[in-house]
C-alpha cells in the first residue's frame, strides 16, 4: 500500500501550510476571535480562493473532487494553527451529510455557495438528554400536507450562531433512541419559528443552543429518505471523527 502523497497533495499541504504559518500566529488567533464572529472572514474567503470549501464536494455538483486524504490534510494543518473558522462544521459535518444524502437539486443549489464562502452551515443533531448516543432524537417532524413541522431543541450546535442553514435531525416516528423513523431536514437558520444563542466553547471556537417551535419546511428539504436517516448521520459523524482525528 502506497501512503506516499501525489504532487497534487503535497502542493495542497504546502499551501495551506504556509498560508496558516503566515496568518495564524497566537496574536492574529486572538484578534481573529475578537472579530464579531469569532473567526476571520477575511481568511474564509481566502480558503474558498483556495478551493478549500469545495475540497470534498464532487465536481459535477460545483465541488473540488477531492478525497478522504485531502481533507485530513487541510484538517491537521488547521489543528496545528487551532484555526477558528466554521470549516469542520461547514464542510465537514454538515457538508458531509449534503454531500452523502442530498438531491441532485439540493446540492447543485448549495454547494456553489459553500465551495464559494457564501453559505455556512451547522449539524444541529445533538440534544441535552442525548449525550452519546447518535439515535436519542426527540425533536419532532410531522407531516402537514406536503411538508412537515419541526419542534424541538438542540444543543452544543457548532457554529450554529453563524451558520444560514441548520441539517437538522428530527423524529416522524419510534421511540426517543430508535434508530428508524429519524429524518434529516435542511432548515433556513433565520426561518419563522427558529431561535438561536450562541456562545463560545472552552477551544475558543462558536456553538449555539437552538430551539425549534412549529418551524414548517418543504418535502424538498429532507436530505435522504425521511424515517431513514441514522445511517447517513452514522456514516457522515464517523467521516467527521475521522476529520478530528487529523
Amino acid at each position: 500500500m502506497d501512503f506516499e502523497l501525489t504532487d497534487e497533495q503535497r502542493l495542497l499541504k504546502d499551501s495551506i501550510e504556509r498560508l496558516m504559518g503566515d496568518r495564524y500566529g497566537f496574536d492574529a488567533r486572538r484578534r481573529f476571535m475578537g472579530e464579531p464572529a469569532g473567526w476571520s472572514r477575511e481568511l474564509w474567503r481566502r480558503y474558498a480562493e483556495l478551493g478549500l470549501l469545495g475540497l470534498p464536494f464532487a465536481e459535477r455538483d460545483g465541488g473540488i473532487g477531492g478525497g478522504p486524504v485531502e481533507t485530513m490534510i487541510v484538517m491537521e494543518a488547521f489543528g496545528r494553527a487551532l484555526a477558528l473558522e466554521p470549516f469542520f462544521a461547514t464542510v465537514v459535518l454538515a457538508g458531509g451529510l449534503v454531500r452523502r444524502g442530498a438531491s441532485e437539486a439540493t446540492r447543485a443549489a448549495l454547494v456553489p455557495k459553500i465551495a464559494a464562502g457564501d453559505l455556512l452551515l451547522a449539524f444541529a443533531h445533538h440534544e441535552r438528554q442525548s449525550r452519546y448516543d447518535l439515535a436519542d432524537v426527540a425533536t419532532t417532524a410531522r407531516r402537514d400536507g406536503s411538508g412537515y413541522v419541526l419542534d424541538g431543541t438542540k444543543s452544543l450546535v457548532i457554529h450554529g450562531d453563524c451558520a444560514g442553514k441548520l441539517v437538522v435531525s428530527a423524529r416522524l416516528a419510534g421511540e426517543r433512541r430508535d434508530r428508524a423513523g429519524i429524518g434529516l431536514f435542511l432548515v433556513d437558520a433565520d426561518a419563522a419559528g427558529v431561535s438561536r444563542r450562541g456562545y463560545p466553547t472552552v477551544d475558543g471556537l462558536r456553538a449555539a443552543e437552538i430551539a425549534l417551535a412549529g418551524v414548517g419546511v418543504a418535502a424538498a428539504a429532507a436530505i435522504g429518505e425521511p424515517g431513514n436517516a441514522f445511517p447517513l448521520i452514522a456514516q457522515a459523524v464517523d467521516g467527521a471523527i475521522a476529520a478530528l482525528a487529523a
